[in-house]
């Protein structure tokens, strides 16, 4: 194990594991084994007989967790780990594992508790900390993780993601703000370029906040060129992605199956930096409905439908998408409804709010007739400039290049299109310069078009206590404001070729 030679641990595992079949300790290697391996299915059953043997035993309980949490069952693997917690008293090593479990299983209520006491016992832990303010700030403590994220960079200086979230959670102010220390440090820049990368994006943040424009784009355009050298990609094939969809679903469905209201999930679609957030926030606030974030559930299920009708694990994008069309779309929906169960409160409707899911529009309007689609739209260059300013943890590899955005945001556009000329009834549109206008006018026809009645805590989303993890953790913990509306006209000058590539494409930029 400690060569990562998964395979020849996998023997003698298996020959261990067969002379002292009541060795706990060997199964629990044996489940760590299996893990590495891919096999979450033979880690859970190893790790079972783990826990028969030593059912206290914390490490065994965090390892079933983590196996449990590798196979989507969510629910479970924060009973465990909430077991795991009452038998680790004075562990801040498996407290940190099991705040972890809580995290990626969106508990954060519960992963901060783990984290205050893996904190509590081991103060000056850089990475304890860190975990905790990560946390903090998608639950809305903004104050309490601007203090840990201080502590973090005091005792490990050169956690250059520290600076980068930390300058993220407030606006900064002329007497209050970081530039002196981050000039400082982006004047030698790191050696590991991720490092240089977060410095340059803090430098932008905070430069804009004060209004210093032209700074702020220089740090920006440095940065985002920087983390492009590091991806491979290529837009065109995203581009095409959006030709072979269009061409697999040249119209709408033919029928519409008998609608079923009880099973109907709303989906909040459009680009990242748009506003799905603050919808989702508006919509999670009302007592019938329940946000479960950025499930990546339905993408999942039309590839395993495909792979289901063809017999084939390994098709090419446009095969997949060619094959979808022939999709059994009854399966596929009760496979998307039964996969997001875990997500789902009981008597509760639930948000999906994937912003890519606008890829699969026509599928979920076959497959979820009763579901409802909310797209998103925000200003062309504000929503491409709010993206190329955002250093996303994972994903949209192509916002770090304004030509490429420019690329994406236009095929973006056609098939968005595509889909409201062909399923007309299908989708809300909301704008977020009208949304930010006129608050209460949209919502009513946002709520109308969900069917759901008014409230007024959908007013008032910014006290919804709930936890979120997107880009936009700290702005939604805000009443709606107006300053990022026109925020990308003080880089007019930087934005010029984009504004002529969009507009070249017929795209309206005014």
């Amino acid at each position: 194990m400690q060569a990562k030679d998964w395979q020849a641990a996998e023997r003698a595992s298996s020959r261990l594991n067969a002379q002292f079949p009541e060795f706990a300790a060997g199964w629990y290697a044996a489940s760590l084994i299996a893990r590495k391996l891919g096999n979450a299915s033979d880690a859970l059953a190893r790790i079972d007989r783990a826990v028969s043997i030593e059912p206290h035993d914390p490490l065994g309980l965090v390892q079933r967790a983590q196996c449990l949490l590798a196979l989507g069952r969510l629910p479970e693997a924060c009973e465990m780990a909430a077991v795991a917690q009452r038998n680790a008293t004075a562990g801040p090593v498996l407290l940190d594992a099991i705040g972890g479990i809580f995290n990626v299983a969106d508990d954060q209520r519960r992963a901060l508790l783990a984290y205050d006491r893996a904190v509590a016992l081991a103060p000056n832990n850089a990475h304890f900390l860190f975990n905790r303010a990560s946390v903090r700030r998608f639950v809305g403590e903004l104050a309490g993780a601007e203090r840990d994220f201080d502590r973090v960079i005091a005792l490990h200086p050169a956690d250059y993601e520290a600076y980068q979230n930390r300058a993220d959670l407030r606006t900064q102010t002329a007497e209050k703000n970081h530039i002196a220390e981050l000039e400082s440090l982006i004047a030698n820049p790191p050696t590991d370029w991720r490092g240089e990368v977060q410095l340059r994006y803090a430098l932008a943040k905070e430069y804009e906040d004060l209004g210093e424009y032209k700074k702020s784009f220089l740090q920006l355009d440095l940065g985002a060129r920087r983390r492009r050298e590091y991806l491979h990609y290529d837009v065109a094939s995203d581009v095409a992605t959006v030709d072979w969809i269009m061409n697999a679903f040249p119209g709408g469905p033919h029928e519409i199956p008998t609608a079923n209201n009880e099973e109907a999930p709303i989906f909040i679609v459009g680009l990242p930096r748009s506003g799905t957030t603050l919808v989702d926030r508006i919509l999670g606030s009302h007592s019938a409905v329940r946000s479960a974030g950025e499930l990546n559930y339905f993408a999942l299920c039309v590839v395993d439908e495909v792979r289901r009708l063809t017999g084939r694990t390994q098709l090419s994008r446009q095969e997949l998408i060619a094959r979808s069309a022939d999709a059994d779309f009854a399966i596929l929906g009760q496979d998307y409804l039964a996969r997001a169960r875990s997500e789902r409160a009981v008597g509760m409707r639930f948000i999906d709010k994937m912003p890519l899911n606008y890829l699969y529009c026509g599928l979920i309007r076959r497959a979820l007739p009763s579901a409802r689609i909310v797209h998103l739209t925000r200003h062309p260059l504000a929503v491409c400039y709010s993206m190329y300013k955002t250093l996303f943890k994972d994903g949209y590899p192509f916002s770090y290049d304004l030509t490429e955005i420019g690329s994406y945001y236009i095929a973006y556009r056609r098939l968005m299109d595509h889909w409201i000329g062909t399923m007309p009834s299908a989708i809300h549109q909301i704008n977020y310069e009208s949304l930010v206008s006129d608050q209460l006018g949209e919502m009513r026809k946002l709520l109308d078009f969900c069917g759901l009645s008014w409230q007024n805590a959908c007013v008032n989303f910014h006290c919804n206590p709930t936890a979120t993890t997107t880009a936009s953790a700290a702005q939604v913990r805000r009443e709606i404001y107006d300053t990022s509306v026109s925020q990308w006209r003080h880089y007019i000058k930087g934005l010029a070729r984009l504004r002529d590539q969009l507009e070249a494409a017929g795209v309206n930029v005014a």
